[in-house]
């Protein structure tokens, strides 16, 4: 039978070092639905605010999976919705904050509440495959090692329309062409020992919408000298439906800045992932062509584009084969665009980083 246990919650405003990141706070309270398994094998956290059909969808794919040995934990950052409701006919245990938090909290929270020595992390706009929880059971099985890994989406994302098939292509893509021994972590499909989470103090709450939480986390977990691995073969199914505004707006602000901001503050750009050399290069030809195209330099700014096109090249191909010659013509240019408002995220980033900087500096000094 359920049980209900009120909690207090806890919602951290900084990095801690151990598990007393995760203490009460005094303004809020959690209710707690118990699950009737005792001993699973795996902790699945998956936080959400407002979408109860992709949870649903989320739910359902749990509950086709041939991995029968976890639990699953909601974790509803103040919907103001009926998501609680699908969790609960999903018989899932729900942690309810009634203060709107964040992901990174949310996450921190479920994590609190695990009953398993592994903690997978899992967006509600996700779908598993039925072997994906198994194949991350048998990772953390097959190396005792290991403190985390993650996967990537997978090839047939859930929405259909251009952009969003685009983003999620893009995001697959680059998973799969990226170094095994990571240098990141992602939250998306991301598992991790509990032991190591907590050590760490879990998730950074100062970031309080969804943001690059999951990649500091994950520089954290290099530089404590715990090693995270990018398991390519784990992919799942990504449901998110991508408008052109919302891209930008969310690729800007939520993750060019602060990961600008974070790259800086570390002191290296790793040569991985979206940060390769070539897709430097690639931003630096997006903006030439801008400039070519603004000047009528026409074949200069052929030059550019061509430039950007054999880069990119095994990304277009991949796009051929999986959608039409027609879909990777289309995406040249939103790939062009990408580049063009990330570099003025990095801008951005590096100059509100000198600013922080010469404050800093004033407040030293005087």
């Amino acid at each position: 039978m359920s049980t209900n246990i009120q909690l207090p919650s806890a919602a951290p405003q900084g990095l801690a070092e151990s598990e007393e990141a995760f203490g009460p706070a005094r303004d809020a309270m959690l209710h707690v639905v118990a699950s009737p398994v005792d001993r699973p094998r795996l902790s699945v956290i998956i936080p959400v605010r407002n979408d109860p059909t992709n949870l649903d969808l989320c739910l359902r794919a749990l509950a086709s999976s041939d991995h029968v040995d976890y639990e699953v934990i909601v974790v509803d950052d103040a919907s103001t919705d009926e998501t609680s409701e699908v969790a609960r006919r999903h018989d899932a245990r729900l942690i309810r904050q009634e203060t709107h938090a964040g992901p990174a909290a949310a996450r921190n929270h479920g994590a609190q509440e695990a009953r398993t020595p592994y903690l997978f992390f899992l967006d509600a706009d996700v779908c598993v495959q039925p072997q994906t929880l198994g194949q991350v059971a048998a990772r953390f099985s097959s190396d005792p090692s290991i403190a985390a890994f993650f996967g990537s989406y997978d090839a047939s994302p859930g929405a259909s329309n251009l952009l969003s098939q685009y983003r999620n292509l893009l995001h697959h893509f680059v998973h799969q062409a990226g170094n095994e021994d990571a240098f990141s972590f992602w939250s998306g499909c991301g598992a991790i020992k509990k032991s190591v989470f907590l050590e760490l103090g879990g998730f950074d709450t100062n970031y309080a919408s969804a943001s690059v939480e999951d990649i500091e986390l994950g520089a954290r977990l290099r530089r404590a000298g715990h090693r995270v691995e990018l398991v390519k073969s784990i992919q799942v199914k990504h449901m998110k439906r991508w408008t052109f505004w919302q891209m930008i707006r969310t690729d800007i602000q939520n993750r060019g800045i602060p990961w600008t901001l974070l790259l800086l503050r570390q002191g290296r750009i790793p040569n991985d992932l979206n940060l390769r050399h070539s897709q430097r290069l690639s931003a630096i030809l997006s903006a030439g062509l801008l400039v070519m195209l603004f000047q009528l330099w026409l074949l200069p700014a052929l030059g550019c584009l061509l430039g950007i096109v054999v880069l990119n090249r095994q990304f277009y191909l991949f796009l051929g084969r999986v959608k039409s010659p027609f879909f990777a013509c289309l995406a040249v240019p939103l790939q062009v665009l990408y580049y063009l408002y990330g570099s003025l995220a990095f801008a951005a980033g590096l100059g509100i980083h000198l600013m922080q900087k010469i404050s800093r500096s004033r407040s030293t000094m005087g």
